[in-house]
């Protein structure tokens, strides 16, 4: 068994200043939401997702180095329907070490167990190199239905290519 790299904690609001920082343009360049304008906008996203997580609805984890750094997210919306959303994102510094990967299984994995989930909604632009590498990685323990592109333009202006994928666990 390889060691993880990686573990995930409920998100608790000791993590804003991480997040508000982390969450930046190159984060958000392939994402409908865009950076956060202030930390109390942050912060006021972060409370509904925890309101939501306690209504039983979200599952927002912070994804923490093995020395407790924080880096990045890892969630799961809608989760009373027959489908929740999956999504992760890392911060720019620590990418391509697998974290991303080892996070999604880690929150599928409680997903699977605890409320016996076995299909998830995950959702990319199909430009982004990360995000569809992540994809292919998991084809390894999940059959993956492609749904229909969707070409969207944001509130702001920005052109996204979201292609959405149902995992379905083998």
């Amino acid at each position: 068994m390889a060691k993880e790299k990686i573990k995930i904690v409920p998100f608790e609001m000791k993590f804003l200043k991480d997040y508000y920082w982390g969450f930046n343009t190159e984060i958000t360049k392939y994402q409908w939401p865009d950076p956060f304008g202030t930390v109390d906008d942050a912060r006021k996203l972060l409370l509904e997702f925890l309101r939501e997580m306690e209504r039983g609805d979200t599952l927002i984890y912070a994804i923490l180095t093995n020395d407790d750094r924080f880096v990045g997210s890892v969630e799961m919306h809608g989760l009373s329907d027959d489908i929740p959303e999956i999504g992760v994102w890392i911060i720019e510094s620590e990418q391509r070490k697998g974290y991303a990967f080892e996070a999604l299984n880690k929150l599928i994995d409680l997903a699977r167990e605890k409320f016996e989930k076995n299909e998830f909604y995950y959702e990319a632009d199909i430009r982004n190199e990360g995000s569809m590498k992540l994809l292919n990685r998991l084809a390894d323990d999940y059959g993956i239905a492609e749904q229909q592109l969707e070409e969207v333009v944001t509130d702001s202006g920005k052109e996204l290519r979201l292609q959405g994928y149902v995992l379905r666990a083998k």
